[in-house]
């Protein structure tokens, strides 16, 4: 049975998976990047971007390596693609990840703003949803074929699919830094400990990483 999944998704100390002041330059918000300093040395990491080296192994490379495993679709919001606002200006902007993005399968964008989708190379195509996260769910899960969707972010999105009560796990990566304002994934969702629960810990030597599962 395909799932609605959160893989590898970073958070906090405080609970802050971005900072304020996203701009084309700071897609994580002021020093918010830091976050992902666990993941930049890791073998996935260094082989997805086509570096030089070899790049860590371990705990946090498997737990990256994994979590594109089984996925044939991704939401994100509309923060995660873009800094942009309101109506889109033109169809300049494509995304953070250049002409080839990582995905290499349908993606979909939840905005207010109607926008025309569009493919990319190495097989990633964005399709532009605005009416509401059940049918960009539908979507999703139409164009997976059979596999897991996955929620790539921002905090705001995994909120709203957590509210629901639609996602069925969420693998977090707890990272021991501060940020102290940003984004929250379970900010004023009261109850949600009713329907999810930790099932397992893994420390590395960077981070630690969480599964949260829905309960039966």
């Amino acid at each position: 049975m395909p799932k609605l999944v959160v893989r590898a998704f970073a958070i906090s100390l405080d609970g802050y998976s971005a900072a304020p002041g996203q701009t084309a330059d700071a897609p994580f918000g002021k020093d918010g990047l830091r976050l992902m300093n666990w993941f930049f040395p890791t073998q996935f990491f260094k082989a997805m971007t086509g570096q030089a080296g070899e790049g860590e192994t371990g705990i946090d490379n498997d737990i990256v390596s994994q979590s594109v495993g089984n996925v044939g679709a991704t939401i994100m919001g509309r923060n995660m693609f873009g800094p942009q606002r309101g109506a889109w200006p033109d169809g300049s902007w494509k995304g953070w990840w250049g002409a080839k993005p990582p995905y290499h399968h349908p993606v979909f964008v939840l905005s207010h703003h109607p926008r025309k989708a569009f493919d990319m190379k190495g097989g990633t195509s964005f399709t532009f949803v605005n009416d509401g996260i059940e049918s960009a769910l539908k979507q999703a899960f139409a164009a997976a074929k059979g596999k897991d969707v996955r929620i790539g972010g921002g905090a705001a999105t995994v909120r709203q699919y957590l509210k629901a009560g639609l996602i069925d796990e969420l693998d977090l990566v707890q990272v021991p830094i501060l940020l102290g304002q940003g984004e929250r994934i379970f900010e004023g969702l009261g109850g949600v400990e009713e329907k999810y629960e930790c099932v397992a810990f893994r420390p590395s030597k960077a981070v630690s990483h969480l599964k949260i599962v829905k309960k039966a």
